[in-house]
């Protein structure tokens, strides 16, 4: 979903002013290691020194920048709006520790050969970085609820009920005023027979078999799942149907539900909801995902061009057509885009329409065969990586018209898209390429374990299991 302009200019000044804050605790912590340098070793370190360029460029480029990335590798620039105090206050102590000790390591290191003096400076480097930041933070953080309150920052939000409930979560939402930023756009019935709600400037905006449509119209970014009691065997068809959409989902609990400890509590004072679809990485992992994906497919698509350059050669030799084939594939919540692959097909391979293939299938060329074995055909997706279309691990991604096929008798296929695709995947280790839809619905197994469990240790797994696979040469 894309950020508003009110959330972009908001990244910005957060951004702005972790820049001010590591140039303030730098300049007071240089003056005092200037200082304490001094005093310990006057010959060598002067009580006064004039700047030189080098101090310029560490203090107002390199180390705000460092400071910047790191925050960003720690997800504190991500949903700004939903921040815990006592979480902030974690991360910056985790961030100031980690960060000191780098640049401790890099800057102080060769001021003496004494350990004591480097866990002395570093520790009063943590010290000033710490106090600036959390101020900073505390700052921030007051000015984001201030505007909350303020309802400059608003929430859409949009409640799935008809009866008692609904109404009970709209009016909590509305009187208390510990509930901030949402702001209800209206209300979704889950049966088409059930009496619409008669309250004052929110409407009824339909039932949930036109949910994906109003979601989209209304741009709704919170959705709130108040049924009833025998409204309950619905769920998990309201559930597959907000998996196409990157949105917070919440529900009411069951009593059940809270005496066997499912529910958690952020806001004390909050109506009692259950966050549905959490996320399936941490703010960091997700970053440093994404910052891998970037890195090695940058690095493939340098260093196996010779690999490009022949497979190219031999696809133009081996048939005639085009040396890339691109398809229109489906990816995260459900979003169209091209794969690119080198072409292993004959020319109008699919003139009677859309087919798997097969060990046996005519339709491969003598090279494209000598490719699906050893998956060369798949090198061009590290430029869909490059762009951020695919990552490197996740479920493969496939084409509409077999999508469709599956989503009616099993639902749970659409889960599969709270993901970026991948160009390997745990089922494909485990099953591999799939022939027909039974197959396909086979596979789908191993993507959903991988989703449920998803994380940079098993993508580093999956990833040395698919190298064991292409030099065994067990593509297709």
């Amino acid at each position: 979903m894309r950020l508003s302009t009110a959330k972009r200019r908001a990244i910005i000044i957060l951004i702005v002013i972790d820049y001010l804050t590591a140039i303030a605790a730098w300049l007071v912590f240089w003056l005092y290691r200037q200082h304490l340098l001094h005093q310990a070793f006057p010959d060598i370190y002067p009580k006064e020194r004039n700047w030189s360029a080098r101090d310029y460029i560490i203090s107002f480029l390199i180390i705000p920048v460092f400071w910047i990335f790191l925050h960003y590798l720690s997800g504190a620039y991500f949903d700004l709006y939903r921040k815990s105090r006592l979480i902030e206050i974690y991360r910056s102590i985790i961030i100031s520790i980690i960060g000191s000790l780098l640049i401790g390591t890099v800057a102080f290191s060769n001021d003496t050969g004494s350990f004591k003096y480097f866990f002395e400076i570093t520790s009063w480097y943590f010290v000033t970085q710490l106090f600036f930041l959390l101020v900073s933070r505390m700052f921030w953080l007051y000015k984001v609820k201030r505007d909350l309150l303020k309802r400059k920052i608003v929430y859409k939000t949009l409640i799935v009920g008809g009866n008692g409930k609904a109404t009970k979560v709209y009016n909590e939402i509305k009187d208390n005023p510990h509930v901030l930023g949402n702001e209800v756009v209206g209300f979704v019935s889950v049966d088409k027979n059930v009496t619409p709600l008669n309250i004052p400037n929110v409407p009824e905006l339909g039932n949930i078999e036109s949910l994906e449509n109003i979601i989209q119209e209304y741009k709704i970014e919170e959705v709130v799942i108040a049924v009833e009691s025998h409204e309950h065997n619905k769920l998990e068809h309201l559930l597959t149907r907000l998996s196409y959409s990157p949105i917070i989902i919440k529900v009411l609990p069951d009593l059940y539900d809270i005496i066997s400890g499912s529910v958690r509590i952020n806001n004390v004072y909050a109506p009692l909801l259950i966050s549905i679809h959490p996320e399936l990485l941490p703010d960091w992992q997700k970053v440093c995902k994404r910052v891998i994906d970037f890195t090695i497919s940058a690095l493939c698509l340098i260093l196996l061009s010779p690999v490009y350059l022949f497979a190219a050669l031999k696809v133009r030799l081996s048939s005639p057509g085009p040396i890339f084939y691109k398809q229109e594939r489906i990816g995260l919540f459900g979003q169209p885009f091209n794969i690119y692959k080198f072409r292993s097909m004959y020319m109008n391979a699919e003139e009677s329409g859309p087919a798997l293939s097969s060990d046996e299938d005519r339709r491969i060329t003598q090279w494209g065969k000598i490719m699906r074995k050893w998956r060369i055909d798949e090198l061009p997706q590290f430029f869909n990586i490059l762009k951020g279309d695919m990552s490197l691990v996740g479920p493969r991604p496939e084409r509409r018209f077999f999508i469709d096929k599956i989503v009616p008798s099993h639902p749970h296929y659409k889960y599969l898209h709270r993901v970026k695709p991948g160009l390997t995947s745990w089922g494909m280790v485990q099953y591999g390429y799939a022939e027909n839809v039974e197959q396909m619905i086979e596979r789908m197994k191993y993507d959903l374990l991988y989703i449920e469990n998803c994380s940079i240790a098993l993508d580093i797994k999956i990833s040395l299991y698919t190298i064991k696979v292409i030099f065994q040469g067990r593509g297709k």
